[in-house]
């Protein structure tokens, strides 16, 4: 059996698990909106995927892309510094922003109400760095799948 490719297979599912379950989050939080009785729910959902699933997945991501970056490319290579430099950005954004914002965003929820200030501030917080770590995701899947040779 070839090992890079197993590798390599590994690291494509990681990244359809990681950015495929975030790409969930919108319309799970659209949904919710729009039946506000299942609020609480969404948003603990996405908290679950992001915790149990999402998060583990891009762990996976970077390990298999960095065994296959020493092994089989070089570490130094344009693309692949362009997309671990993303990756970090979205990393920190999602530890420093995204969690805590959907964090208190749901403790605003369950305390005061999806109409308090609280509540309205964690959401467009989440919502504002989640878009902007979509647009970082989307442009680190370009990169490994086309190899700018910058």
């Amino acid at each position: 059996m070839n090992w890079f490719l197993l590798l390599k297979t590994l690291h494509v599912l990681s990244a359809i698990i990681g950015v495929g379950a975030n790409a969930t989050y919108g319309l799970w939080s659209a949904r919710a909106h729009a039946e506000t009785a299942h609020l609480g729910f969404a948003l603990r959902s996405i908290k679950f995927i992001d915790d149990r699933m999402a998060n583990p997945a891009y762990g996976v991501l970077l390990v298999t892309g960095l065994i296959m970056a020493f092994t089989t490319y070089a570490i130094n290579r344009t693309w692949i510094l362009t997309g671990l430099a993303i990756y970090i950005v979205v990393a920190v954004s999602a530890a420093a922003v995204y969690s805590p914002s959907l964090k208190r965003q749901i403790s605003a929820l369950e305390t005061e109400g999806a109409e308090s200030a609280a509540y309205r501030s964690a959401e467009a917080r989440a919502r504002g760095v989640g878009i902007f770590m979509s647009v970082l995701l989307v442009a680190v899947v370009f990169v490994m799948v086309f190899k700018p040779q910058v």
